[in-house]
């Protein structure tokens, strides 16, 4: 006999519940898939986070130890309290921290980052250690110097590292993590250099020597163990570790290339690297960069006497109250960026730092209550050091190319350099102990940065708008967007 056909509706029961399984399968295997992506990233995070966070911590302690050296002692043996001699050190350390940025990031992408971030960091702190025997002013600044050309790699070296492992909308919480380990840690700089203060005398080498001494060595300790826990680029990070492989190197590089379709290393091309200077948004997060690192370089070199001088705090107090404000403003700082990422915005966030920095400012210079004055560093901290890493997040998310990315690093931080020359010279020693022009021009780069932060949102919610409606293509690739 024939064979009777199965009834169609049986059929089509059976196809339904095959594509329902099908469906189930997939999306279980998306998951898997998914979370086996996650823990590589969490896994990343432990070795290239927290590693140039810990460097950028004595990074940040090497630069701005000179706060506390001062008041320790250094002013009275090398004579700087006379005329800009202390302002002289301080800024002489961001001439060559600008002029050799640029060329920092094209030898890290040359060299590999696992051997350029732990050499320069080496060598500057064997720098360091020299510090503790300059016999005048002169021989400390000309160390300085030096000190800003292998640091100039460092900080724009490390963003464009860490922007080139993560995608756009997973990166603020991790360079805040980033930032936030060694601006903590700097804090706690204070502290160490307080009990380094304590060994004046030993081996007939005053206190403030010390400081240098002891925190050159912990440098080279630091630098010595990143050479082994660092990650490279994605490209080669495989090629001399065993932590990662080949596949999951690809891995990441391919969810790179869905984001921003930007993740494949590029040859080597002074013109389009030298042609992304012509785009104007780079040079309105740099002036975003410049007014911020203006205010926290000069609360950075001078807090410490402005706590001694103004607030009339003792000696040990000065030093020991750095800590809490930047132990607070970390804790704000996360908190901030998982808000950002969770949302996808940036701007308005950093507006709202912006406003709670500039009351922290107002408190700062015009109460005259220790408490109350002592409460606006908290506020300062808490906005304007939080909006470091937010600018840094900004500007990576709403540009693409890996060489214009290099270039946009390199200018971001150099004018953040030219923000710290900025920043050494804005509370002078005719001004104390209340420093109203300091506070003057503090209070006019927060401003600066309101401004174009706004002016910025309202073009990048235009260009977008045009981007959806087919009448333009943003970065050249028809699906990128502006992050606002």
């Amino acid at each position: 006999m024939p064979h009777e056909p199965a009834p169609v509706g049986k059929d089509k029961m059976q196809q339904d519940g095959s594509l329902k399984e099908a469906s189930i399968e997939e999306n279980r295997v998306d998951a898997v898939s998914s979370a086996e992506y996650r823990d590589l990233i969490h896994r990343i995070d432990r070795r290239l986070i927290v590693t140039t966070g810990f460097m950028y911590c004595v990074s940040l302690v090497d630069r701005t130890n000179i706060g506390s050296a001062n008041i320790a002692g250094m002013s009275d043996d090398l004579g700087l309290d006379i005329g800009y001699r202390y302002s002289t050190i301080a800024l002489v350390f961001f001439v060559s921290f600008i002029v050799f940025q640029p060329p920092a990031t094209i030898l890290c992408r040359k060299v590999g980052a696992r051997i350029f971030l732990p050499l320069i960091t080496l060598i500057w702190g064997i720098l360091l250690v020299g510090f503790g025997f300059p016999k005048d002013w002169q021989a400390l600044a000309g160390l300085r110097f030096i000190l800003g050309i292998l640091e100039a790699g460092f900080l724009p070296c490390c963003l464009f590292l860490i922007s080139t492992w993560y995608t756009r909308y997973d990166l603020q919480k991790r360079v805040t993590v980033f930032y936030a380990i060694g601006f903590f840690a700097s804090g706690l700089g204070g502290i160490l250099a307080y009990g380094l203060m304590q060994m004046e005398g030993v081996g007939g080498v005053r206190g403030w020597r010390w400081i240098f001494i002891m925190e050159g060595l912990l440098t080279v300790v630091v630098a010595t163990i990143s050479y082994f826990t660092i990650l490279d680029f994605p490209d080669r990070a495989h090629l001399k570790s065993k932590f990662i492989t080949k596949a999951e190197c690809e891995q990441v590089m391919q969810r790179i290339d869905a984001d921003r379709n930007d993740a494949a290393k590029e040859p080597w091309d002074f013109k389009k690297w030298i042609s992304s200077g012509t785009d104007p948004l780079i040079y309105g997060y740099a002036l975003i960069f410049y007014g911020l690192t203006a205010i926290t370089y000069a609360v950075a070199y001078f807090l410490p006497i402005i706590l001694r001088n103004q607030m009339g705090f003792s000696l040990a107090a000065s030093q020991c109250l750095i800590a809490p404000p930047y132990f607070v403003a970390a804790l704000w700082m996360y908190g901030t960026a998982w808000i950002s990422d969770k949302y996808r915005i940036r701007g308005p966030i950093m507006i709202v730092n912006t406003i709670i920095g500039t009351i922290g400012l107002c408190l700062m210079g015009f109460v005259k209550n220790s408490g109350v004055a002592y409460f606006g560093v908290f506020l300062i901290c808490c906005g304007f050091n939080t909006n470091i890493p937010a600018c840094m997040t900004y500007q990576s998310n709403n540009i693409r190319g890996q060489w214009k990315r290099a270039f946009c690093s390199a200018t971001l931080i150099g004018t953040g350099g030219i923000g710290g020359i900025t920043g050494s010279l804005i509370f002078r020693s005719q001004d104390a102990p209340e420093y109203r022009p300091g506070m003057y021009a503090c209070i006019g780069c927060a401003v600066l940065t309101l401004v174009i932060i706004c002016v910025n949102s309202w073009y990048f919610k235009r260009e977008n708008a045009k981007a959806d409606r087919g009448e333009k293509v943003l970065q050249g690739h028809p699906d990128f967007r502006y992050t606002v």
